[in-house]
């Protein structure tokens, strides 16, 4: 258990703090949560400012855990699954919550763990014949989109939201598009895994 993996073992832990303090039913058990004024039209919960102060923290350890494992020769087989499933469950789960509170649009959600789905099981199915599957530009964008989209609207969208401007929704717009394209990428880069024999075949005949 070296520091990378510790780091993202936190990720994970943040996560399902994250996962608790926006599902629990803090009403009906009796606790009140501040809420905040702004301009006298908004209303915001203070937990969801706690879950986007936890949110930026644990991606902070995604960049961090990546970085120390690469500069000092860290990188170990349960580092990588690991970290995958850490990203995963930090994302998609306060993906997931965003969407069931009505902060989110439903598809967006939809496209985002469909593409995960799919481009993980690509990922597993090169592993599984000793290859690994790079990642690229796209869905990095699409990561950076994703995440950066997420905090604002555990935030509210604030402070652009006094201006009347949606950067949040349009990063989470992008994302849902960069998902689309990065899954198609993805597919076309190692769709030689999918269907071998196919692409053997075309090779023979060309």
């Amino acid at each position: 258990m070296n520091l990378p993996n510790k780091l993202t073992m936190s990720r994970i832990f943040m996560a399902f703090i994250i996962i608790i303090i926006l599902l629990f039913p803090f009403d009906a058990a009796g606790i009140e949560i501040p809420v905040i004024f702004v301009n006298e039209s908004m209303v915001i919960n203070v937990k969801y400012l706690i879950a986007g102060v936890l949110f930026i923290i644990a991606s902070l350890t995604d960049f961090l855990d990546g970085y120390i494992a690469r500069k000092y020769h860290l990188i170990t087989d349960f580092g990588k699954l690991i970290d995958a499933i850490a990203d995963k469950v930090l994302v998609n789960s306060v993906l997931i919550i965003l969407c069931a509170s009505g902060f989110i649009h439903p598809i967006i959600a939809v496209v985002v763990i469909v593409r995960d789905s799919i481009v993980n099981s690509i990922k597993m199915l090169a592993a599984s014949k000793g290859e690994v599957v790079a990642a690229i530009k796209s869905g990095k964008w699409k990561t950076a989109c994703l995440m950066v989209g997420i905090i604002l609207t555990l935030f509210y969208n604030l402070p652009f939201e006094l201006w009347n401007l949606k950067v949040s929704d349009f990063l989470l717009i992008v994302a849902a598009v960069l998902s689309i394209i990065s899954g198609v990428q993805y597919y076309y880069l190692n769709r030689h895994w999918i269907f071998p024999k196919k692409e053997e075949n075309n090779q023979t005949n060309s």
